[in-house]
């Protein structure tokens, strides 16, 4: 059985146990008028919570087409997670309030299936299995600021090698046709205000307002012009160069002119060259940049 297989098992039958755990302590639905014959119930909850976590996996793996992997970085980590969650939550529940209703109800009334008792079986779950994930989010912390550091390790060797590469194209191009990355563009507003750059020269934009500060070079100079322009208008206009990527909603960055890609405390930023700035990079947003450096 290779050892990540072991290590879901484990996980599960722990978040199992302290499931069931909760349930003994608070004895909800009823189970402390089963007196002893509570604790098989408690085994039953048990079995059904485990069953149900292994079905969910194979639902994510089949399915949703999310198996259980390391490999694929700690944003992929967190939705296989979130996933997990909203499809294991109710279907535990389900079953349980189930088993409410043909096993507990001959002793106790109220444990006939219903919409309320699917309620309240759901906000009981939901908050083991939120208490759940602090525990095991502690657990794995270390583990994952490993991953996090090893991921932006990657990251900026795949900069550098971009960048690298980019400079070589433009040595290739210099005594012929001009580089797509060397051309000017004029960037406009709403307005009669308006920018001329070349794109090399562009740092990043960020969303002000009403308006975008455009951060460049000029005479080796950083510049920062203001348009009274969107976010989208500026993305539309620069669409067609995939090295000036969206990492924020609030920020278009030129990945040629990133120093550094730092992970510090669960985040990412990304620090520009020559005016050192550190522009933050969302987790919805992280894709992107991965997918301009492949494409480069």
């Amino acid at each position: 059985m290779k050892q990540g297989r072991i290590e879901t098992i484990t996980t599960r039958i722990i978040s199992t146990t302290f499931m069931v755990v909760a349930l003994a302590v608070f004895k909800p639905f009823g189970l402390d008028a089963w007196q002893w014959q509570a604790y098989v119930h408690l085994v039953a909850f048990w079995v059904i919570g485990f069953s149900i976590c292994m079905l969910t996996d194979i639902i994510l793996k089949y399915i949703v087409k999310m198996p259980r992997s390391f490999q694929k970085g700690v944003d992929y980590i967190i939705r296989r997670n979130l996933w997990f969650q909203l499809i294991n939550t109710p279907l535990v529940a389900l079953g349980i309030c189930l088993y409410r209703n043909f096993v507990l109800s001959n002793r106790v009334a109220g444990n006939q299936f219903s919409v309320v008792n699917f309620l309240e079986t759901l906000v009981i779950i939901a908050f083991c299995s939120f208490a759940i994930g602090l525990y095991w989010r502690f657990k794995y912390r270390s583990k994952y600021l490993a991953m996090e550091l090893e991921e932006t390790r990657l990251l900026n060797e795949e900069l550098k090698k971009v960048q690298e590469s980019k400079v070589d194209d433009s040595d290739d191009v210099q005594n012929s046709v001009t580089s797509p990355i060397d051309s000017s563009l004029t960037l406009t507003g709403t307005t009669n205000e308006s920018v001329t750059l070349q794109i090399s020269h562009l740092l990043y934009i960020e969303a002000v307002g009403n308006y975008v500060k455009v951060s460049h070079l000029c005479d080796n100079q950083v510049h920062a012009d203001m348009l009274r322009a969107t976010m989208k208008q500026m993305e539309e206009t620069l669409q067609n160069y995939p090295m000036i990527v969206r990492c924020h909603r609030a920020f278009l960055v030129n990945l040629s002119q990133v120093e550094q890609i730092v992970s510090h405390s669960g985040s990412t930023q990304l620090i520009v060259k020559h005016c050192h700035e550190s522009l933050p990079v969302s987790r919805s947003n992280m894709s992107t940049i991965k997918e301009a450096l492949k494409l480069n």
